[in-house]
């Protein structure tokens, strides 16, 4: 395969075509993404897909390694110089916030790696997240505040519905921070790549995702509020009372002094109510 021009130089000529309303910002530096790519713990044969490859310089690293690469990208024009540069490529046209991830990505173990859009970034590493039968391990580039919240630590100012979510469905490493330097056009924010190794179901006891996350949410609402009165805005006082004195939680502490455990207890107790 012939190595890539310079991505900034090619990125003069298709910018006026692509879609910046994407949220897109394109890497241009290859000691990044070659590090980036050791972070995503793939190795040849492995089932990878990238979301919004861009122009190409995470894709061309990924296919020097062997992978069995799968991309899927939004922006038309981009779609049509990624097939002329790489006629082999699976390549997918489509949204990856709406497409069948059973069609784009069928059988399991499959691994993301992807430098994501900021604006749909989260909710479509959590979407991604909520298919643990399908992928094992997701390696993205987002904000780093964003990458700081699904990391932090109960009682950190950080810590919040994301960072339980997250961790009650896969086990994040932090790999590599980014200055805005790295991109093109440079965004206003640094940035980061995360690892979340997806457990095979979610570590949420017996209660449902969608319970489990609505508790998490609820209990989050207002961070200012006691526990009692949070849950209680979606239970009712009396339920919410039980479902506290049910997990052993004190009804006056505040969601972010809660740990994973704690609200996987939570989740069990308002299920059994």
């Amino acid at each position: 395969m012939k190595p890539t021009d310079n991505p900034r130089a090619l990125l003069q000529g298709l910018e006026q075509r692509a879609r910046r309303r994407f949220g897109q910002h394109f890497l241009h530096d290859r000691g990044v993404v070659r590090r980036m790519v050791r972070g995503a713990r793939v190795s040849e044969g492995d089932p990878v897909v990238e979301i919004g490859p861009g122009l190409g310089i995470l894709t061309e690293e990924l296919l020097s390694l062997g992978v069995n690469l799968t991309a899927v990208e939004l922006d038309r024009d981009l779609a049509a110089y990624l097939r002329e540069r790489f006629p082999d490529l699976h390549l997918v046209e489509g949204d990856a916030a709406r497409v069948d991830w059973s069609e784009v990505c069928p059988g399991s173990d499959w691994s993301v790696v992807a430098n994501l859009p900021y604006n749909v970034g989260t909710t479509l590493v959590m979407n991604l997240l909520r298919m643990p039968e399908r992928f094992k391990s997701i390696t993205v580039m987002l904000q780093m505040e964003v990458v700081q919240r699904m990391m932090a630590d109960p009682g950190s100012k950080t810590y919040g519905a994301l960072s339980v979510q997250v961790q009650a469905r896969s086990l994040p490493r932090f790999v590599l921070k980014l200055p805005p330097g790295a991109f093109h056009p440079p965004p206003k924010v640094d940035s980061a790549v995360i690892q979340l190794q997806v457990w095979p179901a979610p570590r949420i006891g017996d209660a449902t995702p969608a319970l489990f996350d609505k508790v998490v949410r609820a209990s989050f609402a207002h961070r200012r509020k006691t526990l009692r009165n949070s849950l209680s805005g979606s239970w009712g006082r009396e339920k919410a009372d039980a479902a506290l004195a049910l997990s052993g939680i004190d009804g006056s502490r505040r969601a972010e002094q809660l740990s994973v455990e704690a609200y996987v207890a939570l989740a069990d107790a308002v299920t059994r109510l």
